[in-house]
């Protein structure tokens, strides 16, 4: 394997100024030990560092300012500054300062593995109304980076060493839940989650189980006729292309007689449904993944939590988790493509039979 394979760039967005991301970067970076697994570019400013290093139990942190991305320092950690104008920072609070420097940070790492500056992105949380902006017109990352590479559709699937959930509606009502779920948007989903598994989990032949949108999975139609009519049609049409897809299985009973430890990931139908469950079992180390870019992109699976913002008391255990999960991930998609470079040219049966009856005949 190559050594940038082995210790690919990994570049973090700084989420809201004004909530827990910039310190759990702190946190999660202050051990030098992470210098041994990958070089990190932190995208925000040597000021709001500094800030939020005050505070922080890891009041030691070192890093070194750069600004040409093609030639970060491999022994240190890395700042590239997104913008150099003095802010107040007022963690906590949530207001415009937080939204727009939280989205110059991020379009600057996207942009950054754009032009393959980094190999991996790890999202601090934003706050989905104060980032809103004429460039910024998204419920959340997962669309927006769905937008900027171009791709027809992406997964949230979380992730943690006990189970991974997936889902078919992200952030919206639930009022509107109904009216999106779909065949074709389930055969979507289930179809980048299995290419997803095979790939950048390094699973053969994986199993999802799709669990059910009414309580009971409707009971056969008594409550709710879209098991019938949508979803039990989708699996068979996901199986038709050969995904081991399962299902419908009601989402209360599903989790509590702990099913999904039986499934390499399971395809919940709406957010809560699926986010519920995971964070209740998957202890604080869950990992959000968008599934399906062409780039990897983690984030731990918590919010900006102003209430503690600026406290030093943020547990980093899940942002801890999505640096490591980004890493393994970039190593188990390079597994797979060395492993199918150069692949012996295929031949029919006919043929191979004829070269076989000639090797004999010789």
């Amino acid at each position: 394997m190559s050594t940038e394979l082995q210790k690919p760039i990994i570049g973090f967005s700084c989420g809201d100024l004004n909530g827990i991301g910039t310190e759990l970067i702190i946190k999660t970076l202050a051990d030098s030990r992470i210098l041994d697994f990958c070089t990190p570019v932190v995208f925000a400013s040597n000021k709001s560092i500094n800030f939020y290093r005050k505070s922080s139990t890891a009041a030691n942190f070192a890093f070194t300012v750069i600004k040409d991305l093609s030639k970060p320092n491999i022994k240190q950690v890395n700042v590239y500054n997104c913008w150099e104008e003095e802010i107040t920072i007022t963690p906590g609070q949530l207001n415009e300062t937080g939204g727009k420097y939280a989205f110059k940070s991020l379009k600057a790492s996207v942009e950054a593995l754009q032009n393959n500056h980094i190999q991996g992105l790890i999202t601090a949380p934003i706050h989905k109304k104060n980032i809103q902006s004429e460039e910024f017109n998204y419920s959340g990352h997962t669309p927006y980076l769905k937008a900027t590479f171009g791709v027809n559709d992406v997964v949230m699937l979380m992730v943690a060493s006990n189970m991974r959930v997936g889902l078919v509606t992200e952030h919206v009502s639930v009022a509107e839940v109904a009216n999106l779920i779909t065949a074709e948007a389930i055969v979507s989903k289930l179809q980048i989650i299995n290419s997803s598994l095979v790939k950048d989990f390094g699973i053969d032949k994986p199993k999802i189980a799709v669990l059910g949108l009414n309580p009971h999975a409707g009971d056969e139609g008594l409550i709710g006729k879209e098991e019938e009519t949508i979803i039990k049609p989708a699996i068979k049409e996901a199986k038709n292309k050969d995904i081991l897809a399962f299902g419908p299985f009601s989402a209360d009973a599903f989790f509590a007689r702990g099913q999904h430890e039986k499934f390499d990931a399971v395809l919940a139908m709406y957010h809560d449904q699926g986010l519920i469950p995971f964070k209740s079992l998957a202890k604080g180390e869950g990992v959000n993944y968008t599934a399906g870019l062409p780039v990897v992109r983690t984030s731990p699976d918590h919010g900006t939590a102003f209430d503690i913002a600026g406290k030093g008391i943020a547990d980093e255990a899940s942002f801890i988790a999505a640096t490591f999960e980004c890493i393994d991930i970039i190593k188990r998609r390079g597994f797979y493509e060395d492993n199918r470079k150069n692949p012996l040219r295929r031949i029919s049966a006919r043929v191979f039979a004829n070269v076989v009856d000639e090797r004999i005949e010789e």
